[in-house]
Formats: C-alpha cells, structure tokens, sequence
C-alpha cells in the first residue's frame, strides 16, 4: 500500500491506488439532513470515473478549466478529481462572492463548463452569462429550486454522471489511459490570488508542488490514514486545498463536510477532529463565544473560569511543551483540566486534536497562548497561496506565540536588506496564469520568489512577520509602524471584530474599529443597554468607552516593547457599519484592502488628524439580495490614553 501510494505523482493516480489498496474504508463523509453519509475510497473511485466520463462527452479536453463553485461537499470534491482525471485543471471560486467578482476569472481562465451547490450559484453564473460567452455547460448537485427553470445550459449532477455511464461503455479504458498520462509536472489546479490591489491572478499549481508540500507535513507530523479532518474551509483557499484535499489523497486519512456553516461546531464535537486547521478570524470568534458564555454564566463559575485560565497562561504552554514546571502548579493544573480545560475543549470539540494548525493571517500572541494554554497543540506556519502554505512551521516543543518556526525541508529563506523575505521551496507555483510580466516580477532569474512580507530571524533562526513590507512604515518622528501588528493586538478582545490602523507618514497612530455585534450585544444586554442595530450600538458612549479600554490597554503593551512604542493609538473611532468583502473593504479571506478603505473613509481620516470630536461618514453598502445603498453616520473621535516606553507595569 505505501509502496503504490509514493510511486504516485497526481491526485488521479493517488485515488487509484488508495481505492486498490483499501477499497471499502470510509474516505469522506457528509451530514445531510442530521446524519452522515459516507463514502469509501472505491466510491469515491467510481463516482468520480463517471463524472469524468460525463465531462469528456460534453467535450471537457486536457488544458481545460471547470469552474467549481459551492461550500465543501464531496461532489464538489469528486469534481475537482475528475477534472484533473482527464488532465483538465480545477478552478475553486469562493461560495459568498458575488456574481461580478466571479466574471474577470470566468473570463480569464476561458471557462466553459461549471460544477456548482446549488441554486443560488446557478443564478450568479445565469447573471454573467452575457460577460462570459465561453460559459456553455451549468452543472447543480443541489435539486432545490430548479423545478421551473428551463435554460439549455442548465443539467443535474445526476444527468452528468448517466452521460458519463453510456459514453464509459462506447470508450473502454479511456479514463485509465488518460490518468497514467499524467506527471507530476502537470498543472494541479489554479487557485486566484485575492486581489488587494488590483484584478486578482491565476496561481498555478502542479502536482509536485501539491503532492511535496503535503508529503513533507505528513512527515514532520507523522500523519497517519487514521486521522479525522473537518472540510469547512472555502474551497477557494490554498488552506483547505493543501490540507483538506492534496492531504487527504496523500496520506488516505478521513474527511469530514459539515453540514451548513452554522453547524460547524455541532459537526466538529460530532467528529472529533485529530488533525485540525484554522485561520485566526475562526479562533478568534470561537473565543469570543466562550467568552461570551463564560459572562453569562454564574458568579462562582466565572471565578473559576478566571482563575484557573490565569494559571494556564503561565505554565499551560510549558507543560503542553515539555518544559519544567512546579510540582503544586502541575497538580492544580491537573484540576483545572478536569474542572475548566476538558469541557471547555470538548465544547470546541477539540479533545482529539493531535496537531493543530492556524496561517492565513497574522495571529495576536495572547489569541494564540490561550489555546495552547488549553493544551491544544496549535502551532503556526507561514506561507502564500504561490508557496502552496508550505514555508515555515513550529517545531514541536520549539513553539512560540510571536513566530512562524522554522523553514520546512527544502525551503531556502532569505531576509533582504529591505526587510523583505524571499524564498525558494518544493511548493513553490509555476507561473501566474497568462500574466508573465507578474510572474517575473515574484520570480527573479535565480528562482528566489519575492513574498511581499517584511519580517526577520531571531536568535533561535525562527522566523517573525512583521507585516506586509508594503505597508510597514514609519511615523513622522521615524518610529515603525506596523499596521497588521497592532490590529491583531486590538482583535484579540472579543468585543473588536476588526480593525485598521493608519499612521504612515503622520505624526501619530489612530485606527478605524468594527465591535463584535455578538459580544458587545451581548454585554449591552446584560447592562440594560437598548439598542436597535449595529449602527446604534457601535454609537453608544459605553460602547466607546468599553472600546477605549481595549485600545489602552493594548497601548499599555506597546509601552513594552522598544521598536513599537511609539506607536501607540492616539485616536480612534468606531465605525457605523462592519467592513464587508461585498462592499469592497476586505478580500474574500477577510484582508483589510488598505488603500480603498483609505479613499471610502477620507473623511474618517481627516477627522482622526485633527481636533474635531465627530464627522459625518457616508459608506455605500451591498445588501443580501444585491441591492446597493448608503449609510450615512455621525462618527464620534475620541482620545486614548498613551504610557511612557517601558510603562506597562504601572499602568497595570
């Protein structure tokens, strides 16, 4: 089984040889309607031979691309598989996105056929059919919705795989020939860069680069086909391809789809996850849930709840590591695991967790210690969506709270003399999709890819991002201002949701803050606090005052710290409405686009660098059902108090 598994050099061929080798274990599952449906690996096999079958009768071709578009669902997986079967190339759109974002890659990437969930996808592509004449073929797993529609584009998942079952009969041995001419060297898939500044681009991916990356995890965390994985991530998002898809052809263990995303939870406690991955926007807001549980909970209950994740902030990372800690400490934390820590991780349904990972996104150090504070092995790495997420990890026993490890092996990592680190590794892309002036600007002649990341190695040769390179800058008095930094020390509190940091270039930092609607909601309820929406809350003088204690105190830390005291918030205000990847303010994985918040929010700006203590704001905003329209607010600006270098102590 090991021996046909590692001979394989495409995800094609790895499904084969899985199926061959352990036919009737359970490969992907599925809750449905409450319960969960399973499929093994000879299944899966099967299916996707079919599908595959159904998309070369309606003319899929090597070279081709097919649009995939919905929430994980093994269907939707089996796409992908069936695709690349024919030495086609998968295409996985981010499910919230609106239909115009979804034109420019339809049109791109010359698309012609697309495999989606369900109904409300079918109506974004029926939306942009105009814009994308190449679009023939409309393929839906979900029947839901579709009873009335009469379009010629349009067929069922069911329909494509009876296609593929007669056309099978008339090409005998088709599928097998085209798998076994597959190379490792063939494009995987083709993932789209989230597009910050401009039209996003067409990240190519082999299987080498899939299959290294994967095999070198495997390896380092000794993973095993015994391993449960929760599929919730967008399909998207190299994240959930590395580890929830060229993972599992690797090293044959189990996923698991949820049934909606708002029953991730239920769905994980169900499972029972062993290997587990999470990008800190989740961590973040699983913490604020059990914050907020916690606050409602009984007196006696928040003393302890409180005191004994006190003790698990000083010795609960060092006992997770290995490291000494005191004999009367090690006991009470014992007692804490029985009393707070095991149901607090089994009501996040993390119990089985062997290894957990968290990238994507800078994550605070004090979001990142209360977990391993639990005795969850969350650990960071470091990588890009052209890098396959496969550059830096923690080593175990090595882990800490403001770095990204150590290189992976066979990854070569530089720091510039501008800060900005370059790298060569196995995960690294092929080319940007017909973009070869972006492609040569990443890639310099010698193979060094440019990531667009400042940061440094400390004593210990572990990596630190400071920030995007391009926005890390200097204060007037030539002070660093790392915006990403300080944003993340704001979005540890759960009442802030997120956060923008302006300060390049002036005299001082402010920042833009969104409230939690869920924490603060909740903590205005408690206090009897009336309100009617988000924008009437986030206008409430308890709410600034709850949120300037927030900014104080993360000032309070930066006292601390010699390279960013000076960069305390000196200002701030609490914005009206949330940032919204449909209103164009974030990216579809929740990054701050800096420069069009900056242009929406001039007058914002302009009130925070000077003496007035409110402004009016006017925000255009998308609603659920497509519409647009504006909102206007009065925004007050209010002060925070600064601490002298070195002060953190007194002010506590």
């Amino acid at each position: 089984m090991a021996t046909a598994v590692a001979a394989a050099d495409t995800f094609p061929k790895l499904l084969a040889a899985h199926a061959q080798a352990r036919g009737e274990s359970p490969a992907i599952r599925e809750k449905d309607l409450g319960i969960w449906q399973c499929w093994t690996w000879r299944q899966v096999a099967d299916e996707v031979r079919l599908l595959a079958a159904g998309l070369a009768a309606r003319g899929f071709r090597p070279g081709a691309h097919l649009a995939v578009i919905g929430d994980n669902r093994p269907r939707l997986y089996f796409a992908q598989l069936a695709a690349q079967s024919l030495g086609g190339i998968p295409v996985p759109f981010y499910q919230d996105a609106p239909a115009p974002e979804m034109t420019y890659v339809f049109q791109n990437a010359e698309i012609e056929i697309a495999i989606v969930e369900d109904q409300e996808q079918a109506d974004k592509l029926f939306e942009i059919l105009p814009q994308c004449p190449k679009l023939k073929h409309i393929f839906y797993d979900d029947p839901r919705g579709f009873r009335h529609y009469k379009r010629e584009e349009l067929s069922s998942y069911e329909s494509l795989l009876a296609e593929g079952e007669a056309w099978s009969k008339g090409h005998p041995g088709f599928l097998e020939e085209a798998v076994a001419r597959g190379r490792g060297s063939d494009t995987s898939i083709m993932l789209y860069t989230s597009g910050t500044t401009g039209n996003p681009k067409g990240v190519v991916l082999s299987y080498d680069n899939l299959v290294r990356s994967s095999v070198a995890y495997t390896q380092l965390e000794g993973l095993t086909d015994q391993e449960e994985v929760l599929a919730y991530l967008p399909m998207a998002w190299i994240g959930q391809n590395l580890f929830s898809y060229a993972q599992w052809l690797v090293a044959g263990f189990r996923i698991n789809c949820p049934e909606s995303a708002e029953t991730v939870i239920t769905d994980m406690r169900e499972i029972g996850p062993t290997y587990y991955f999470a990008p800190p926007r989740v961590l973040e807001a699983l913490l604020t849930q059990v914050t907020i549980r916690m606050e409602d909970a009984s007196a006696p209950k928040r003393w302890m709840y409180r005191h004994f994740m006190d003790l698990a902030r000083r010795v609960g990372a060092n006992i997770l590591d290995g490291r000494p800690v005191g004999l009367a400490e090690r006991l009470q934390y014992g007692l804490g695991g029985i009393l707070v820590y095991g149901p607090l991780r089994n009501a996040l349904g993390m119990t089985r967790i062997r290894v957990a990972y968290t990238a994507g996104e800078a994550i605070g150090p004090d979001l990142f210690v209360f977990y391993r504070s639990l005795g969850i092995n969350l650990k960071q790495l470091y990588g890009q969506t052209e890098t396959c997420a496969s550059v830096c990890v923690q080593p175990n026993g090595q882990v800490k709270p403001d770095t990204v490890g150590t290189p992976l092996a066979g990854v070569e990592v530089r720091v510039l003399d501008s800060g900005e680190i370059v790298l060569r590794c196995p995960g690294l892309f092929v080319e940007y999709h017909q973009n070869e002036e972006a492609t040569r600007e990443a890639k310099d002649a010698e193979g060094w890819y440019h990531t667009g990341d400042a940061g440094y190695f400390d004593a210990d040769g572990h990596l630190k991002i400071i920030d995007r390179a391009k926005d890390v800058g200097k204060l007037q008095d030539g002070t660093l201002f790392a915006p990403k930094y300080l944003e993340n020390k704001l979005k540890f509190f759960t009442t802030i949701k997120e956060a923008v940091a302006f300060g390049d270039g002036r005299p001082v930092a402010t920042a833009m803050i969104n409230i939690d609607m869920q924490a603060v909601g909740d903590w205005a309820e408690r206090r009897g606090i009336a309100y009617s929406g988000y924008q009437d809350l986030a206008a409430k003088p308890q709410v600034y005052d709850l949120i300037r204690e927030c900014v104080e105190k993360v000032n309070a830390d930066l006292a601390a710290d010699p390279k960013l005291s000076g960069s305390q918030i000196h200002r701030f205000v609490v914005l009206h409405k949330e940032l919204d990847a449909d209103d164009g303010e974030l990216t579809r994985t929740r990054k701050v686009r800096r420069r069009f918040i900056a242009e929406k929010y001039e007058s914002v700006i302009h009130a925070l660098y000077s003496d007035i203590d409110h402004c009016w704001v006017e925000a255009q905003v998308r609603f659920e059902d497509g519409r647009t329209g504006t909102v206007r607010a009065q925004l007050a600006v209010r002060e925070a108090k600064t601490f002298p270098p070195q002060a953190a102590a007194k002010a506590a």
